[in-house]
This record gives C-alpha cells, structure tokens and sequence, in this order.
C-alpha cells in the first residue's frame, strides 16, 4: 500500500511539473493574430475573465481561460488597466500582460498648425475618428464655457503643436492641453518683453504675435515684420495689413483680395482702423510670440515681399516705392 501511495505521489508530482513547464513555455511563445496588429480594447471596470475573453475576440488565437489563469498566476490580474491598445505579431502572453498592466496604450497624434484658425483647429479634431467630438455642434462661446473660458474669444488661444491622445479621449482634453500650452508659451515670453515693444498686455502680444505669423514667408524675417508694426503701433500709424482684412471677410474670402475688400469696414480691418485688431487672427508659434516682445532693432515702417519668401524693408515711404517697382512690378 505504501509503495502504491508512493507511486502516486510521484505520479501526480509529475503531471504538476510537466504542467509547470509547460505553462512557463507557454507564456513565452508568440501568439497568433488574425492580423499583423490588432487593435483590443479594455474599458474601465472590465475584470480580468473579461479581458482575457476581450483578446480573444480581438482577434487573438488564445483559451480566454487558459489566458485569464496566466492573469491569475501572475498576480498581475489585478493591475491591469482599461484602454485602447494595439497587439502586433510577436506578442506573447508574458508581454500582453506587461503591456495591460503598464497601462502601455496605443497613442494618435493630432498636429495644430502654426497660423491656423479656430475654424481649422475644429475641423481637423472633427476628422480624427478615434477621437471623441464632445465639441460638435457647440458655438465657439459655448465651448469656450466648456473650456472655463467665459467671453474669452478662441482665436489664437491654443498653442500649435502636435498632441498625443488614446482612443476615445475627448477632444475637449486636447483642447484643454493646447489651451493651457498657450497660457504657459505667452506668459514665458511677456517675461522676456523687451521695454522698445509697445505692446502692453499679454493679450496684446498675443494678437501682434498672430498677425506676424500670417505676415512671415521665412522665419529670419519675422523680428523684423515685428519691429515693422511695432514701429507703426509707436506712432500711431495703420497697421495696414492684408491677413487681417482676410481674417474679418471670414468664409466670404475666395482666394482673392481686391482693393473693395480693404475699403469695406470690420473690426480687423488694419487700413480703416487704427492700432490693433480686436482679437488674434491665428495660432502664433513660439518664434511670433518672442518676436512680438523682442522686435528687432529698426526704424523700418514698409516691407514687400522680394518673391522668394523674403522680404525687403524701408524706414520711408520713398525706399518703399522703389522696393514695391523693383520686386513687385520688375522695374
């Protein structure tokens, strides 16, 4: 009888060794996917059986309770957290579970554009279709109360870069974000202001830094488009400026500003009003914002394009003439 138990035991020792083995071979062989990448998605509360049955109907060639036991015996089961995340082929199930647990998301990225508006910031997240458009529909106003802005105008006010975001993240969030970006870019160069620049709010600095966006062809030319204006605002002389005209025609620009369009009156029209417009016409980038704090030091009140992306500067309207026959009209 003894021998029989002993017999048994090793038996049954065995079996559970063999079994071991085989599970820590198991949890290092890649497994199959119906793809080279499938994407799984685990919302929040999901328990550890589900998620297990999650990968497999994701498309993954594995037990859900062979998988959800490897969660089990880990002692990682619980760690795991809710996400999007995208398995490639290769994976096996000791890195799915490291990925689950790190919380290891698969990220989109979605680029706002130095000199966009408001108009194509909202167009572009509307695109993004793993992005969640809690904003569509809402007037710029009422997504500015959304954004804890009140009365606060959108233009201008989200810093232009390129933000990361998983699936099914609000695009309020990454509104949130470049929102904040901007308050933090602007307050960094107010800091840097320089005592010849005359503006003389943030805010100010804000729309000049807008206006010398649109206004710079090559990034070397824009202390000076800045100096340009900031000598004109110095002595009270129109801005005179065509992107701000465009900005205040809105959807009715078709390309093409003719000289009707600089004689009719909004409030961004530069040749009818003096100083300043109203609000920012874009998204100024970090150069724009320093430059409209730090203008170069001249005394030039003209520039025109030279063709090339460049522009040529005069301190009067004289060299200014000559400049326009010679680069504009080829005399």
């Amino acid at each position: 009888m003894r021998r029989f138990l002993l017999t048994v035991f090793l038996l049954v020792s065995l079996v559970v060794l063999g079994a071991g083995g085989w599970g820590l071979w198991w949890v290092y062989q890649p497994l199959r996917l119906s793809a080279p990448t499938v994407e799984l998605s685990i919302e929040a509360g999901t328990l550890p059986r589900g998620v297990a049955q999650a990968v497999k109907d994701a498309g993954v060639d594995v037990h859900p309770e062979l998988l959800y036991l490897w969660f089990r015996v880990s002692g990682q089961d619980r760690a795991i957290k809710a996400g999007s995340y995208e398995l490639e082929q290769g994976i096996t199930p000791h890195k799915l579970l490291a990925k689950l647990a790190r919380g290891e998301e698969t990220l989109r990225a979605v680029t706002l554009v130095e000199g966009w508006n408001f108009r194509q910031v909202r167009a572009v997240l509307l695109k993004e279709e793993v992005l969640k458009p809690d904003t569509k529909g809402l007037a710029d106003d009422a997504l500015m109360n959304l954004l804890g802005r009140p009365g606060q105008h959108p233009e201008g006010r989200f810093f232009p870069d390129t933000y990361t975001y998983a699936r099914g993240t609000s695009d309020v969030a990454v509104l949130k974000r470049a929102l904040r970006a901007m308050d933090k870019r602007l307050a960094t160069a107010w800091a840097q202001r320089s005592p010849e620049a005359a503006v003389k709010t943030p805010d100010e600095a804000l729309i000049l830094a807008s206006i010398i966006e649109k206004e710079t062809g090559k990034a070397a030319d824009r202390t000076m488009v800045a100096a340009v204006f900031n000598n004109r605002l110095r002595v009270g002389m129109p801005l005179q400026t065509d992107p701000t005209v465009i900005y205040g025609m809105g959807a009715a620009f078709d390309g093409n500003l003719r000289k009707k369009d600089l004689q009719t009156d909004t409030p961004w029209n530069t040749y009818l009003r003096a100083g300043l417009p109203p609000t920012p016409i874009a998204m100024p980038g970090k150069s724009s914002l320093l430059a409209a704090v730090q203008p170069a030091p001249s005394k030039a009140l003209y520039f025109v394009g030279r063709g090339d992306g460049t522009s040529q500067f005069s301190a009067s309207l004289e060299e200014h003439n000559r400049a326009v026959n010679k680069y504009q009209r080829g005399q």
